[in-house]
């Protein structure tokens, strides 16, 4: 008996240490694995913080630029004015040609604006809308239903769906019954 609890007792030691080897090898795997999942997080956070600072500055830029393509195409609206004005100054300038100077230069402006998806609001004889048009005074017509717009005083505009600015209406009412 003794023989076999010297085996087993040389043999509990070997198995410990082989024990111990199996699971440093673990130990071992499993920080190389923190490390590799580490360095994958640290990179993931440098490139999240990365696409920030780029979707920042893209965005910065287009607040600062992004009109440029509008005001450029605007540009040749106000040489059209510039031209104008300078025309108008000449010796043979007349009423008419300055009027048809300001007729070619207001039809560019109205092709600049439905190129760029504004449309005027001009509200004449249609019923009031208080979302679109702003009522500056109302008065009495025989000629006007009541409640729709009797004349407008400005034009309104929209972009796309938005409204840029209310029209400027003066309303028409019923006349008072005399």
């Amino acid at each position: 008996m003794t023989e076999n609890t010297d085996t087993a007792a040389t043999a509990a030691p070997a198995d410990a240490a082989a024990e111990i080897a199996a699971l440093r090898a673990k130990l071992a795997e499993a920080e190389q694995q923190v490390a590799a999942l580490r360095d994958q997080s640290l990179r993931a956070a440098a490139e999240t913080d990365n696409v920030r600072k780029r979707a920042e500055r893209e965005v910065a830029n287009s607040l600062k630029y992004g009109a440029d393509r509008v005001l450029g195409d605007l540009l040749s609206v106000c040489d059209s004015l510039e031209l104008g004005l300078k025309a108008a100054q000449a010796p043979e300038a007349t009423a008419k040609s300055i009027g048809e100077g300001l007729l070619l230069t207001h039809k560019q402006l109205h092709a600049f604006f439905d190129k760029h998806g504004v449309k005027v609001l001009d509200p004449a004889g249609q019923p009031f809308n208080p979302e679109l048009h702003e009522a500056v005074s109302m008065l009495e017509s025989a000629e006007v239903a009541p409640n729709h717009v009797l004349s407008v005083m400005q034009k309104g505009y929209r972009l796309h769906e938005r409204l840029l600015r209310p029209a400027m209406v003066v309303v028409a009412k019923a006349p008072a019954a005399s």
